[in-house]
């Protein structure tokens, strides 16, 4: 019964205690709606709770899982793949002397950067990305470190010339003609060994 229907009518005491019985089984109802709202809320955020608790564990399991793998590909990179690129390059007609993963922690100009394959001679320098499957950001990033390579060649008086390449266990097209686009050269998997190929034709090697 409305507040409107009451007036209408004229109050009574009867009407006016109706309407406020009614009210209150309605305030009532309310109340035990809202309490099984919140007890449903409650079983979900605790649903919602070990769900999270599943997923971060797991998480943290795989973050493990990745990091040995890491550190795996890091030695492999050291002990077999870098002396199989010192000979590669060789057939391109370079001659380096030293090869090695190297990090460089520059704090007092801001510099810091990882190269997983640096290959060296008195002349050029030849910085290598090394990825599972080398992407775009990838290959941006990779230019990003040879400018920080450069600007730290140049605070120590180096004047050889850095050169760049991105290496790849699967290497799509699109990528592969990207990385020659911006004059890195490209290393891919070619049968027990790997190839790498020179960009050249309307690319050609970026010097930094």
């Amino acid at each position: 019964m409305g507040q409107t229907q009451i007036i209408d009518e004229g109050l009574t005491f009867e009407k006016v205690w109706a309407a406020i019985q009614a009210t209150n089984e309605q305030i009532k109802e309310n109340a035990r709606l809202h309490d099984r709202m919140m007890e449903e809320t409650a079983q979900r955020h605790d649903h919602m709770d070990r769900m999270m608790e599943e997923t971060n564990r797991q998480m943290k399991a795989t973050d493990k899982k990745l990091g040995e793998l890491t550190n795996r590909f890091g030695d492999m990179v050291e002990y077999m793949v870098l002396p199989n690129l010192v000979v590669k390059f060789e057939e391109l007609g370079f001659t380096f002397t030293k090869a090695n993963r190297t990090e460089i922690k520059d704090r007092e100009h801001d510099i810091f950067t990882e190269v997983d394959a640096l290959l060296e001679n008195g002349d050029k320098v030849m910085a290598v990305e090394i990825k599972s499957k080398p992407n775009i950001d990838d290959i941006h990033g990779h230019m990003e470190r040879m400018e920080k390579l450069r600007k730290y060649a140049d605070l120590h008086d180096d004047k050889r010339v850095y050169l760049g390449a991105v290496a790849g266990v699967v290497f799509s097209e699109s990528e592969k003609n990207y990385a020659m686009k911006n004059g890195f050269y490209v290393i891919e998997p070619s049968g027990d060994t790997f190839t790498i190929t020179k960009p050249e034709g309307k690319y050609h090697p970026r010097e930094w």
